[in-house]
């Protein structure tokens, strides 16, 4: 698992009339401070508070104890998204999927999405459509003190990891997506790592913005083939253990 940082992406060509594309940043090794030195600590509900409060229809709700980071954790599934204003780890696995993670540093909020695909019919509103999960995420950071004009995004994800997904391009047209979604409502992207054949395992603390990710072997079909099919109760369960899970 390797720390994203800030500002260390450097350019590539871009397509006419696209914003500008960067490369993956480096990865710095993680440091042992996860949360910001000298911040007032963050509010912290135990595990059991957490599984107790109802949810919105879409918010994630699986809960679990990370024993790699000693913390309350929150898994969040295709289709899915979560907003924080206290320490707790924010986690997802992605293929082809894009993960887009929002912090504002002076209100200390942060959040996660998971979509499958750019844009669906009008009439289906599902986080599933990066149009809906994007305006979704924003929205819910706002309601806790966000401000859009202090946001900022690190973005993961995009992968083509299935041969039968080459000619939909998904990876690929979901990456596209957010970075012109990102670059049309000014929120800079500070970091990012998409596009490649690897699925990823991402991290995200939403009190401080850290993020963390992991490239996964190429080898997790059933994984892979649950995300397509958006079955999140298999990726649960699909994803809860072995190496996909391990750092």
């Amino acid at each position: 698992m390797t720390n994203i940082q800030a500002g260390t992406s450097s350019s590539m060509a871009t397509t006419p009339g696209s914003p500008e594309r960067r490369r993956a940043p480096r990865i710095a090794p993680l440091s042992a401070d996860i949360y910001a030195a000298g911040a007032a600590p963050a509010r912290e509900s135990s595990l059991q508070e957490l599984k107790a409060q109802s949810r919105k229809p879409g918010e994630a709700s699986f809960f679990y104890l990370d024993h790699h980071f000693q913390h309350n954790a929150v898994k969040v599934l295709p289709g899915e998204y979560f907003v924080a204003d206290e320490s707790l780890v924010i986690m997802t696995v992605l293929g082809s999927c894009i993960a887009a993670c929002l912090w504002d540093s002076r209100a200390r909020v942060g959040g996660m999405n998971h979509f499958m695909l750019p844009d669906g019919d009008l009439a289906d509103a599902s986080g599933r459509y990066g149009s809906y999960a994007m305006e979704l995420l924003i929205n819910e950071m706002l309601k806790l003190g966000a401000r859009r004009e202090t946001m900022q995004a690190k973005i993961f994800g995009g992968a083509q990891v299935m041969h039968n997904f080459t000619t939909m391009n998904v990876g690929e047209r979901n990456t596209n997506f957010v970075l012109n979604y990102l670059h049309t409502e000014r929120i800079p992207i500070v970091s990012e790592d998409v596009l490649d054949i690897y699925p990823r395992k991402v991290v995200f603390f939403p009190v401080t913005g850290k993020a963390m990710v992991k490239r996964l072997a190429h080898a997790h079909p059933d994984a892979l083939a649950q995300e397509a099919r958006g079955n999140a109760v298999t990726v649960v369960k699909s994803t809860a253990g072995g190496s996909v899970d391990l750092f």
